[in-house]
């Protein structure tokens, strides 16, 4: 994995990232170019937003060493593209005249692209807003090389423009106080937390805990609609056994949302993690008071019902989700999860595992609206949540 770099090089990091490109091929150059700018667009609004906010906007520099991570994987899957070395990219940038030429540069280290010692900014300095207008010229020029370039010397101009990018690129982080080997490095592991080369399931959280303190490993839940006095409710039966209190929409205009309590159980199934499904079943951890507090508590409680209700907004916006393939939720959306659990035992569940349990809770959902009622299986060994018909 990426902690295991010990001085990341310019071709270790392009490969790296070429494992997380979802898509490949020269007819996605115009794709790849998009993103460029999109991410330079995102760079130069996080100094604005800086400049704007000055003292509410919090978590300026992450954010720009973040960007510049995201900018430095579309430039090297536009070089990749192009049957460009990025570590010739980068030798190039780094004197002031250089043209770019294909050579043995494969030792070069991200490291040795900028000054061994470079002051934090707090915040966005004239120099750093300069190196960032130069960095977006630049990126125009490439958009129009890319856009007209059919001459026989096309990829020797793709490669002059990613050199002017790139010595853009060093200046501005060197500007900002940024190392683009730490950018690299929280690039990969913001992209294998998301598309990881390995699916490597963690173990439970109550993993150490006695079976009574421990979320179900293995359960059935039969959920189905009833008409109780002209109002429909949704009940949940386990083993014969009312599982909580029956459910309405709780909203003006019915959106089945009744059925939510599949999404609680989809995240004991795939993250081993659910406050409300601990509280519903009597499953706090009671031997250790701060976890009880912290973790099963009623604020975390609130949480899960929070990320719950929020992901559902987001659903009904997408058709719940039925044409979305693993790997395919936006990753702002699983960005935003994360936020929400911060500083919970849920921060540590990587994005992918994540995108697991929503698209795993939404199939579900999905199943329920259709035949409103379902027989649902928790198969925590497996990771799965299962669903079929419910008899009558």
């Amino acid at each position: 994995m990426v902690d295991d770099f010990q001085a990341l090089t310019v071709d270790q990091y392009a490969r790296e990232a070429a494992r997380t490109d979802q898509r490949k091929g020269s007819g996605t150059v115009g794709f790849t170019m998009l993103g460029l700018f999109g991410e330079t667009g995102s760079l130069l609004a996080e100094a604005k937003k800086k400049q704007r906010d000055a003292a509410s906007y919090l978590g300026y520099a992450e954010a720009v060493a973040e960007e510049i991570g995201d900018v430095l994987w579309y430039l090297a899957a536009i070089a990749q593209r192009h049957r460009l070395a990025l570590s010739d990219i980068a030798a190039a940038a780094l004197k002031a005249d250089a043209c770019y030429a294909e050579g043995k540069n494969e030792a070069l280290s991200l490291h040795a692209l900028q000054p061994a010692h470079m002051p934090l900014a707090k915040a966005p300095m004239p120099e750093f807003e300069h190196s960032l207008l130069a960095l977006a010229s630049e990126v125009g020029l490439l958009a129009r090389e890319i856009e007209g370039g059919n001459s026989t010397r096309h990829r020797a101009d793709v490669a002059e423009r990613l050199v002017a990018i790139t010595r853009c690129l060093i200046r501005a982080s060197t500007d900002s106080g940024i190392t683009i080997e730490a950018a690299a490095i929280k690039n990969l592991q913001k992209i294998f937390d998301r598309w990881p080369r390995e699916r490597i399931y963690p173990p439970a959280f109550d993993a150490d805990k006695d079976a009574e303190e421990q979320l179900p490993r293995s359960m059935q839940i039969d959920i189905y609609e009833r008409k109780v006095r002209g109002q429909d409710y949704v009940f949940q039966r386990s083993r014969g056994v009312y599982v909580g209190d029956r459910l309405t929409d709780n909203a003006i205009e019915p959106d089945d949302y009744r059925f939510h309590d599949v999404f609680h159980y989809a995240y004991v199934a795939v993250l081993g993690w659910s406050p409300v499904i601990r509280a519903l079943l009597r499953l706090k951890r009671k031997s250790d008071p701060k976890l009880d507090e912290a973790e099963d508590g009623a604020r975390a409680i609130l949480i899960e019902e929070g990320v719950t209700s929020w992901l559902f907004g987001q659903a009904q916006q997408l058709n719940f989700f039925e044409d979305v393939k693993r790997g395919g939720l936006p990753l702002d959306m699983l960005k935003h999860v994360r936020q929400f659990v911060a500083g919970h035992e849920a921060d540590r569940c990587p994005l992918w595992l994540w995108e697991e349990a929503i698209l795993q809770g939404y199939a579900a959902f999905r199943f329920l609206q259709k035949n409103r009622r379902a027989r649902i299986t928790i198969d925590f060994a497996r990771r799965r949540l299962r669903i079929k018909e419910l008899p009558q």
